[in-house]
């Protein structure tokens, strides 16, 4: 420990944080009024727009006429184009003529602004949807804002606008499936963007893959070495992509992952097998080429069953349709039932088919993501920590565990960050500050809700 005694600070260190932290504290009050006022300026500005072309023969055009003038005007101020400050007057309209409780709540500190852009942003689907309903999308997320990151909502947020939307997100997942699609995009020094638009589920598990192979090609470098021989091929090598790489037969392998990721993806689309990987052998695929993507996925019982169409959620990323979810149930080996509080919608209970980890899938069930307060990596590419460590008698016990990514299961242990494991899941961490942030265990985002507070039975699960 001696080596990283540095990061933890010395108590002036620690004065001079609590210091600091109160003037970014202040800074935000200050930052969050200037905002909120400016906003507010904006949409007058727009409706303002609107009361000037009221009444003529044109009203389309001269709208846009009289926003364009507006718009132009307070460009000049802001220093910025007029369309850019147009666009900003059609979001500051928005939120303050459709979003008035969510703007209340930005004023008074109970939410960020990037909760209001999550906010706004999924209420884009409820165009069509009335007054009423949009109003209780609104309350109920602000709730939902109020206790966790704009990061780690986004997801429950979307999901529930879904469930307020006059069509489906099924229905409207099969139309924009309908555009996938491949491009290139030019850009400089010889490089370019090559961009699949395809579905969630899809990307994720390729971007899942890519990840494993290279993270497999990077722990098969010798130790204390930056690479080894297998790491560079030549331009000779039998899969006929041999610069892909970027790497000579004498130069050691000493790409990052980003760069073995995109290797890797150009030896697949061009070859056909992962030539990169160290470990095949003759004409196989090796190690990496057996490697598959891994995706966790919460889907209610009612979705599997087909009685509804209503969103699962891909954790650590966004909404799916139903029918992609009822493809992935219906097609994977083994799968969990996830048995929830019908009150706070936290998990109470996990079994599983053909699964010799019980603590891992409960574990999974339960933290969906890193247990740190704000990080959003999902559980699958966590590692399990003790909370009291093991080194010191903490045992391997549920209320002794939970997912911490590598980057916070590093500074726990070496900064002066601590953390210590409530009853249900919930983790009480504590900054060198002395601030205490509590990181309750996450309620799915979808979940079966009961008719009524009484007493509820649990469907049995699907026969897959």
């Amino acid at each position: 420990m001696d080596e990283y005694s540095g990061s933890m600070g010395s108590d002036a260190d620690v004065a001079a944080l609590v210091s600091i932290v109160g003037e970014v504290e202040a800074a935000v009050v200050l930052l969050t009024a200037a905002q909120v006022a400016e906003v507010r300026a904006l949409a007058a500005a727009g409706q303002l727009a609107a009361r000037q072309a009221a009444g003529s023969p044109a009203a389309v055009r001269a709208h846009d006429m009289a926003l364009r003038s507006v718009a132009a005007e307070l460009g000049g101020v802001l220093r910025v184009t007029d369309r850019t400050v147009q666009s900003r007057i059609d979001e500051a309209r928005d939120l303050v003529e459709h979003y008035a409780a969510t703007l209340a709540a930005w004023e008074s500190g109970r939410i960020t602004r990037g909760h209001v852009r999550v906010i706004t942003d999924a209420g884009s689907v409820l165009v069509d949807a009335s007054p009423e309903r949009r109003a209780e999308f609104e309350a109920a997320a602000i709730v939902r804002c109020e206790r966790d990151t704009p990061n780690r909502v986004r997801s429950e947020v979307e999901i529930l606008a879904e469930r307020f939307a006059e069509r489906s997100f099924t229905d409207r997942h099969r139309d924009a499936a309908a555009e996938r699609r491949v491009r290139v995009v030019p850009g400089s020094a010889g490089m370019s963007d090559l961009i699949a638009t395809l579905p969630t589920v899809i990307a994720d598990g390729i971007l899942d893959r890519l990840t494993q192979q290279a993270q497999t090609v990077i722990d098969s470098r010798e130790p204390g070495d930056a690479g080894s021989a297998f790491g560079a091929r030549g331009a000779g090598d039998a899969s006929g992509a041999g610069d892909a790489s970027g790497a000579g037969d004498s130069e050691p392998d000493r790409r990052r992952i980003d760069q073995v990721r995109a290797d890797v993806f150009s030896d697949l689309l061009l070859s056909g097998a992962p030539a990169l990987d160290p470990t095949a052998s003759g004409d196989g695929e090796g190690s990496l080429g057996a490697i598959r993507a891994q995706v966790q996925v919460i889907v209610p019982a009612l979705t599997l069953l087909g009685v509804d169409d209503g969103p699962a959620d891909l954790v650590g990323r966004s909404p799916i349709d139903a029918d992609t979810a009822r493809c992935l149930a219906g097609n994977t080996h083994s799968w969990a039932r996830v048995l929830t509080d019908p009150v706070e919608g936290t998990v109470l209970a996990v079994d599983r088919y053909r699964t010799p980890w019980p603590q891992r899938r409960f574990l999974r069930a339960r933290d969906q993501h890193c247990r740190f307060p704000g990080c959003r990596r999902a559980a699958i590419r966590c590692e399990i920590d003790h909370t009291i460590d093991a080194a010191k008698g903490g045992p391997t016990a549920l209320w002794n565990l939970a997912h911490l990514c590598q980057r916070h299961h590093s500074m726990k242990q070496f900064t002066r960050w601590k953390v210590r494991q409530l009853p249900g899941g919930v983790l009480e961490w504590t900054s060198p500050t002395g601030r205490i942030y509590r990181e309750d265990a996450p309620a799915p985002p979808v979940a079966f809700t009961p008719a009524s507070t009484g007493t509820t039975a649990v469907d049995e699960p699907p026969p897959f």
